[in-house]
């Protein structure tokens, strides 16, 4: 997916935009770009991040840039930023997007006589597309609009001037855009959990639709925003982090309270929870007090030499790095009844894997308890999964060898214990050789989130989101 970070200062900006760009590394692997605003124009970096870190990258530009303003973005998609001189200006931008109609655009741009320069893998560069796209206005604001109004599936941006920076959150608001404020500097992330140990304060979540300029001093509206809201479910599931804030919700404490209320609804007896790190910890500790069993770590994340596994463009690579980074704590397994809790499953086979090593180290029972319901679905708005088709997730593959067709009677399978839904249920079980599985309710996540369901989007659940 991507995360983005920006900072204007009345001091120098650099230390600031350096780590609190590295405070989104967990939302993408592929590239990291800064951009700040010095004296001889824009200066500019781009790394390729596949086999390493953003740190470990960009130490070493540290010293070349200079300025009170800049952008920083980890992408899972495009080089970053893009710079452009036109009509507007000189400026950088960079993007978290998913553009559906990306072909349609490009030919409506090259048929009014634009062109295209910034190739990834000899395809156009989707960020310089929505460059293109704002350069159609005669103003910043009129050409945010035109971006909302042409790109389908979701672009959210920042824009670095020669004045300020620009902040515009997506269209429904998939990803969250959220500024904060210190004396003398302003910030904008699509992730708050760097915020606190840069100084920062939470000051503002854009709204939907919503564009912002950014000065030291504070920030003004420059394009109101929309009526609707679709914040993305699954940023508390798993994307965000711990101790982030969506729409002044926790990650954290949304996932502890799904795993309480579903320990709740569970007469499961076993003899502890542990959770499968990151995402799954803090859905196993609710679950734990719901429950009243003890939490134990029998599974313990290995990071300091293995890049991240989130989504590598091979499956094999992403199982590999997946496997090597969990190490199972033999002692605490054996002859237990244990009920692991993890966020998702969207394969399988990362997870079939690490239940057959759990049986291998002595494990009595291995339980799984998931923190959202099946996924049903891919994702056309945020590119969650590296999945291209929906053919890869476990559930619709299991569809297909039931029904004969993976999309036959999915109203029935997305039914919380419909007969469908429970048969569904139990041969992913079987699949992955596990002695009992349940999916948290769509309902029980609702809750937990504490917006109304309208508000967010559960596309990859129940296909209902708005387009």
């Amino acid at each position: 997916m991507g995360g983005f970070f920006g900072t204007i200062s009345k001091g120098e900006c650099i230390n600031d935009l350096f780590y609190g760009t590295d405070y989104n590394s967990h939302m993408g692997t592929k590239r990291g770009g800064l951009a700040t605003w010095t004296e001889k124009g824009i200066r500019r970096s781009i790394h390729n991040l596949e086999n390493s870190y953003f740190r470990g990258k960009f130490e070493d530009d540290l010293d070349k840039f200079t300025g009170k303003s800049g952008i920083g973005v980890i992408s899972d998609t495009d080089p970053q930023p893009i710079v452009m001189n036109s009509h507007l200006g000189k400026y950088a931008v960079v993007t978290v997007a998913k553009i559906n109609n990306l072909d349609e655009l490009e030919k409506r741009i090259i048929d009014s006589g634009g062109h295209f320069s910034e190739l990834s893998s000899g395809e156009t560069n989707p960020t310089e597309l929505v460059a293109l796209l704002l350069n159609e206005g005669k103003t910043f604001a009129e050409g945010i609009r035109n971006v909302l109004d042409s790109v389908k599936g979701s672009c959210t941006m920042l824009i670095l001037t020669e004045d300020g920076i620009i902040a515009m959150r997506d269209k429904l608001g998939r990803l969250p855009v959220i500024l904060g404020k210190k004396e003398g500097a302003m910030a904008v992330s699509n992730e708050p959990c760097g915020f606190p140990n840069l100084g920062y304060e939470i000051e503002y979540n854009l709204k939907p639709g919503e564009a912002v300029k950014i000065t030291a001093d504070g920030y003004e509206r420059i394009c109101e925003p929309g009526k609707k809201k679709q914040i993305c479910s699954f940023l508390w599931v798993y994307y965000g982090y711990p101790v982030s804030e969506y729409e002044g919700i926790n990650v954290d404490m949304v996932r502890y309270k799904g795993g309480y209320a579903m320990a709740k609804d569970d007469d499961l007896d076993v003899d502890f929870v542990a959770g499968i790190p990151d995402s799954g910890v803090g859905h196993a500790l609710g679950y734990a007090v719901g429950k009243g069993v003890p939490y134990k770590r029998a599974f313990i994340k290995y990071t300091p030499t293995w890049p991240r596994s989130f989504t590598p463009s091979r499956q094999e690579q992403r199982e590999f790095i997946a496997k090597m980074k969990l190490i199972p704590n033999k002692t605490l397994l054996k002859d237990q009844r244990v009920i692991f809790c993890d966020d998702s499953i969207v394969r399988g086979t990362q997870l079939r894997d690490n239940v057959n090593i759990l049986y291998d180290y002595g494990a009595k029972e291995v339980h799984m308890r998931i923190a959202c319901p099946p996924l049903l679905y891919g994702c056309p708005f945020l590119n969650f999964t590296a999945s291209k088709s929906a053919l890869e997730l476990i559930a619709r593959r299991i569809i297909k060898r039931i029904e004969g067709e993976d999309d036959k009677n999915l109203d029935l399978y997305k039914k919380t214990d419909s007969e469908q839904y429970n048969r569904l249920v139990d041969e992913i079980r079987k699949e992955l050789n596990i002695t009992t599985l349940k999916f948290n309710s769509l309902e029980n996540l609702v809750e937990a989130i504490g917006l109304k369901k309208e508000e967010l989007c559960t596309h990859c659940w129940d296909g209902t989101s708005c387009f």
